[in-house]
């Protein structure tokens, strides 16, 4: 059954990361822009990127494209990284919360769903993640009561054209973690200090795909300022 849609809201998601288990010293914030003279004013350190983008015709056709590559010359994953495939609708800011908290250094997270779910799944494969993510009632919930809070209302039953995934930074590289795909994508060598900038690269291909759209949201999880 179709969830509702997560809002790219830092509020409610923020509320979400903490319901969940992650302590209230992290936050999701907004990124205002991509240049360099924008990024700098985002609080650190950055932990994980979450970037929604639109779904088109052309993002489409690229990841089509994507994934035909990948299963013809795969990413090699650490064994550590974590990546969880997605079965239901509309769960995709979930599972972008997910990835970025499963594979966040330097976070205490307390007991709670993200906790008990991550512990649980660690060495399962990402489709008995999904399938498991799929059945979990609690985490429906959670998700459900949050989602309405957004500012705007939505048909779970309803085709949703945005979609949230992550950017995570792993054994000296950067990784997109979208459950939609065939796996992790490898965008190449970054650090814990210029994971954003470096998601930022990134991000802007997606955008030079869909020049005229403009229903893309860059968030962080950084520090709370309280």
């Amino acid at each position: 059954m179709p969830w509702v849609p997560l809002e790219s809201n830092p509020d409610v998601m923020t509320k979400y990361l903490h319901l969940c288990g992650v302590s209230e010293m992290w936050s999701i914030s907004d990124v205002f822009g991509l240049d360099n003279e924008l990024l700098a004013y985002t609080q650190t350190p950055v932990k994980a990127v979450i970037f929604l983008y639109p779904l088109s015709d052309k993002s489409e056709k690229f990841q089509e494209e994507e994934s035909k590559a990948l299963a013809e010359s795969p990413t090699k994953i650490p064994e550590e990284l974590y990546f969880i495939k997605q079965f239901v609708p509309n769960a995709c800011g979930t599972i972008a919360l997910i990835h970025a908290v499963a594979n966040m250094k330097d976070i205490e997270i307390t007991d709670g769903f993200f906790k008990t779910f991550i512990e649980k799944t660690r060495n399962f494969s990402p489709e008995e993640r999904g399938k498991l993510l799929e059945n979990d009632e609690t985490l429906s919930k959670a998700h459900q009561e949050l989602a309405v809070e957004g500012q705007t209302s939505h048909n779970p039953e309803e085709p949703v054209l945005l979609h949230f995934i992550a950017f995570v930074h792993k054994n000296g590289r950067l990784f997109e973690l979208d459950g939609r795909k065939v796996s992790p994508v490898d965008h190449g060598p970054t650090t814990e200090d210029t994971l954003l900038n470096d998601a930022a690269s990134v991000v802007k291909k997606f955008m030079a795909r869909d020049p005229d759209d403009v229903r893309f949201t860059v968030l962080v999880i950084n520090p709370t300022q309280f």
